[in-house]
């Protein structure tokens, strides 16, 4: 079994026990109730999708961890703490808590930008580092940006340079746009526009929807009407409820295909990846929690891995040296996804490659083959060193 987990982690040292602190402790905090982490559900309870918190996906890394720890003499455990309310005060408290109680001093951090942005001002300088597991708000990575906070899911910015990379490597330059109602949606279409002006795709016109069957909002809802009149190549949409965009294939009034929330979509993590050891990570993860990996649970898995990596490679569990191998541009671990990952020192995000899928496939993962890099490919997805607005201050 030990010789399964080190191969697991890639590990190219001797299994012999190190003479520090023997002791890592991973803390995870999340909130009760997190709507984000619910299965989604649609007219008359028809399950769209299953999710579940991503702490199930730590809970498999730190599995294997302790495996190996053994090995080397090294304690790792996961200290979880949860936020009874979504309000940053809350979720802080408990980030402090594993801090002072438990000796956590890396910290996942599950919660949506509007909570994880103050905590992370708040913890400037209290010798934590923070690594987020599910907020891809580009904003995160750009003005709210902060030097002890790790991006371990991609941004909107790498999901849709994805997707515009493989419709462009398929010459569907032109592109109808449908955004929904909700701000996530907006935020959606505000990466994708990005993506279109960097890789040069047109959108021929932005329409909006509405869900619902309400006859004044026929004009924002009829399928015919909001994919009629414009020639296009294919259809992006931008819809976080899942109602309009599920019935958006096959029903556009030009036979064209879809991307966005629905048809093509760009994920960390898809269930039928079948490549660099996918399938194993998938069933052993489905074996635990019941249900398929998806992004988020990914990028808990990916951030505990990382941790245990660096101090395995280091032999060492001080928490600055750990913290400088984190951020160190040679570090570079595994993450079953066929490339190695490391994170970016001008905004803290973890590279990675993005799959492209159906329901039931990954048909492409980025970056194509045919986008290229002065420096290091999969930087073609999301911020550029020239692009990002970040700021670090490692004070």
């Amino acid at each position: 079994m030990i010789r399964v987990a080190a191969l697991f982690f890639g590990l190219s040292f001797a299994l012999t026990p190190v003479r520090a602190a023997n002791q890592v402790v991973i803390g995870y905090v999340d909130i009760v109730g997190d709507p984000r982490h619910e299965n989604r559900m649609g007219f008359a309870s028809i399950p769209l999708e299953i999710r579940g918190r991503p702490y199930e996906g730590a809970a498999l890394a730190i599995d294997d961890g302790v495996m190996i720890g053994r090995a080397v003499g090294i304690e790792f455990q996961l200290a979880v703490a949860r936020a009874k309310t979504p309000e940053s005060d809350a979720f802080l408290g408990e980030v402090r808590k594993l801090r002072t109680e438990r000796g956590a001093r890396f910290i996942l951090a599950d919660a949506p930008a509007e909570v994880l942005a103050p905590v992370a001002r708040a913890l400037q300088g209290a010798g934590l580092l923070l690594f987020n597991v599910s907020a891809e708000d580009d904003a995160l990575r750009g003005r709210d940006c902060a030097a002890h906070l790790l991006h371990l899911v991609p941004s909107t910015a790498m999901r849709t340079d994805a997707l515009l990379q493989y419709i462009v490597a398929r010459k569907w330059r032109d592109v109808l746009v449908l955004e929904g109602p909700s701000s996530r949606d907006g935020n959606f279409v505000s990466a994708f526009e990005r993506s279109t002006r960097r890789f040069g795709a047109k959108i021929v016109a932005k329409r909006r929807f509405v869900v619902g069957s309400d006859p004044r909002d026929r004009d924002q809802n009829n399928l015919a009407l909001l994919t009629g009149g414009v020639s296009y190549d294919v259809v992006f949409v931008a819809d976080e409820s899942l109602e309009l965009a599920r019935f958006l294939p096959y029903q556009t009034l030009s036979p064209r295909p879809v991307i966005g929330s629905a048809g093509l979509t760009a994920e960390a993590w898809h269930w039928t990846w079948d490549r660099d050891g996918g399938p194993n990570l998938s069933r052993r993860f489905r074996r635990l929690a019941s249900r398929p990996m998806r992004g988020e649970d990914w990028a808990a898995w990916i951030g505990v891995k990382a941790i245990i990596e660096a101090v395995l490679r280091t032999r060492s569990t001080d928490f600055a040296t750990i913290a400088a191998t984190l951020s160190a541009g040679d570090f570079r671990f595994d993450g079953s996804k066929g490339q190695a990952l490391s994170f970016r020192s001008w905004d803290n995000q973890l590279r990675q490659p993005i799959q492209l899928a159906t329901q039931d496939a990954v048909i492409a993962q980025a970056p194509l083959p045919q986008f290229l890099h002065a420096r290091e490919n999969l930087d073609t997805l999301g911020d550029d060193r020239s692009d990002s607005m970040c700021v670090l201050s490692r004070v």
